[in-house]
Formats: C-alpha cells, structure tokens, sequence
C-alpha cells in the first residue's frame, strides 16, 4: 500500500468520490442543473465507470486475500461482497445505473448517490479508526441510546402533565411532548414548542440540564474508544517497524516493546534535510509516516512508511553515508545510541542479544566505508 502507484490509485479514487458527492449536491439547485445538466451526467458516468471498475477489480482479487484463500473462489467473493465496505461501494454504482435505465427519475436516487461519501472511510484510517472505535462501544453507546430514550418518555410526560391543558396543540398528548424532549434534551432548543408556566419552565431547565449529562456520556465513550483505538494501531505500526530491523528481528515482543520506550519523534516538513552527508552519526530512523530520499554518491533511493535508516549508527559511532531529506510531511520515531546504551545496561539479556545478532552480521557492509547506511535499508 506504499508504493506510489497505489497511492496515485488512491488518490485519483479520492478525487473521484468528492467530485462526484460535491456534483450531487450543485445539481440539486435547480439553476445549476438546468446550465450544466450534460456536466453533471458526464461526471455521473465517469464516476459509474471508475467505481464498477474499482468494484469488479477488488471483488475479483480477493480470492488472493489470506483470510479468504483457502475458501472456494465463490464464497470468498460472496463473502467479501457483503462485507460493509462492499456494500457502499455497490449503493455507489446502483444509483447511476438505475438512472441510466429511468432517465427521467434522475433525482429519484439522490440519497443512495450521497452515500458513496463513506467510501472516504476505505481509504482514510482515522474515519476506520472511528468506526472501529464505534463498533467497540455499541454496547455501551446502545446501553445511552435506551437511556437517553427512557429521559425522553419521562420528560414529555412530565410536561404533558404541567403543559398540557395550558398548551393542548403542542403538549396535549405525549408523542406531542416528545418532541419537545428530544429538542431540549439534545439541546436544540428550536424555540417552537417552549413551556409558559412557571412549573413547566422548571421542568424545562431541569431537562435541558439533563440534556447535558445526556449528550456527554457517548461523547466521552467514543472519545476515549477512538484514543484506544489510534494508540493501539500506533502500537502496533511502531512495533512492525522495530521488529523488521535485522538487528531486532530475532528478540521477542517484550524486548521489542523496551526498545519503543526509547524513541522519540520528530516532525520533518516537506524539502527540510533530516541528516547530512559527513555528519557524526547517533542515531537512527524509523519513518512513521510521509517518505525520504536517500541521496548517494552515485544514485537516490526513496524509502517510505515503515521502512528504516542508519541502523549502524546505533552499533558504532561513524559518519553519515548519504543526505537524507524529506519528500513529504514525515513523521519520524528516532532511537539515540545513548539511549539505545542505556536500554543494553538497564537490560543485560537483551543488550547480550543484540550482541550476538551484531557479531553474527559483521559480514553486513556499509553502503561506504565507516558509514551509517547498510545495503539492506535501502532494498
């Protein structure tokens, strides 16, 4: 998912969906359906085209997937075809073929076409991260749902008692008051429906201020779900990447997570040089996200998320192989050599396997002589 010809493919895919949601949206002013109607069935189609393409090709591809390999090519493609993500991107295709067939009810589907916005979630990892952080919690945020429902039958009760006879049209029965409840509780307050008695307007603030405590339990939920969520992927991400160093590669989860207590981070903007040819080197790099290029004496490589550079710098004190500088934002996690010492004092059996592994590798050569760089980060 690293390589720049998918991320291309994920961008243009982007682009695709947000041109297509934003050209529904202008299409329903009907000033500017009737100067650009061909435009906007042009981009229509375009987008019929790019997403059944997409649809076909990841429905065709999946038998390849490891969890569904070892299942028959129909029920691996059936399988993957109901699965959530699946599914919006058929609801993105219907809508338009329906149109094609009926083009007279061309605004009939126009709520199916906006859907095809959540296909953002397949190619954003916070909006996964979000859904997955709901998931977690349906049963907690199902447990404020039936709560929040039980305050909103006993409000409007309440108040079609006080209000009742003094208000009959807007709180003589109390699917009428409920309506009002929902609004306060969720602190709308359009203003149509309010209470005009001194009673009802103390049941009011005490409801509104019900409202509050109501509204903060799925936000707390959820807040403190999708912070789990984003530093469990972290986790996991950072993990991947230490464990893949040769160096690291042959200690266990626990020394590898001792050795993540040791990195820092650092933020390097687009163009901004992370090292320089012929400077000391302490340290090394693990990009977290973005990408670099490796600048050598006789070619430049690119490395990107997940991969890693100068793992020499933290086995011996040498000079900088090559200029490194960010072709993008990049996020950075970087391990000092002193604080990589420190890890190998406080922790003898795994500074006396890190050893072994050096020892073991001492056929591994420089890209140059004395420098920080090994033929292997730059595969």
């Amino acid at each position: 998912m690293h390589d720049p010809a998918s991320l291309l493919v994920h961008r243009i895919l982007v682009v695709v969906v947000l041109v297509s949601v934003m050209a529904t949206i202008l299409e329903s002013v009907p000033a500017l359906a009737a100067r650009f109607s061909i435009l906007f069935h042009a981009l229509e189609i375009a987008a019929l085209l790019v997403f059944s393409v997409e649809y076909i090709l990841r429905l065709w591809a999946i038998v390849d997937h490891p969890p569904l390999s070892r299942l028959p090519s129909w029920r691996a493609r059936l399988a993957y075809a109901c699965s959530p993500s699946m599914v919006i991107d058929l609801i993105a295709i219907l809508p338009m073929a329906f149109t094609l067939m009926r083009p007279s009810d061309f605004q009939v589907l126009l709520i199916l076409r906006l859907l095809r916005f959540f296909k953002l979630a397949r190619y954003s990892p916070g909006m996964r991260s979000l859904l997955e952080a709901i998931h977690a919690e349906r049963r907690a945020l199902l447990a404020c749902l039936v709560i929040l429902g039980g305050v909103v039958v006993l409000a409007a009760a309440t108040m079609h008692f006080v209000e009742g006879q003094v208000q009959p049209e807007k709180f003589g029965t109390i699917p009428l008051a409920m309506y009002w409840a929902v609004i306060t509780l969720t602190t709308v307050g359009y203003g149509d429906f309010s209470p005009v008695t001194g009673l009802g307007q103390f049941v009011a603030s005490i409801v509104a201020i019900a409202g509050l405590v109501m509204l903060s339990l799925p936000v707390g939920i959820i807040a403190t779900s999708f912070a789990e969520v984003i530093h469990r992927r972290d986790f996991v991400v950072t993990w991947t990447m230490v464990a893949r160093v040769p160096l690291f590669a042959h200690l266990d989860a626990g020394e590898i997570a001792a050795i993540m207590r040791f990195l820092r981070s650092r933020v390097a903007e687009d163009g901004e040089v992370i090292v320089h040819k012929n400077d000391v080197a302490d340290s090394m790099y693990f990009i977290s996200t973005g990408s670099v290029e490796v600048e050598l004496s006789d070619r430049r490589v690119r490395l990107d998320e997940g991969q890693f550079f100068g793992e020499i710098a933290i086995l011996h004190r040498g000079r900088r192989t090559a200029t490194v500088r960010a072709l993008e934002a990049t996020k950075l996690l970087i391990l000092d050599r002193n604080d990589f010492d420190t890890l190998m004092e406080q922790n003898p059996e795994i500074g006396a396997r890190i050893r072994a592994v050096a020892r073991s590798r001492e056929g591994v050569h420089p890209v140059e002589p004395e420098g920080d760089l090994s033929s292997e980060e730059l595969r």
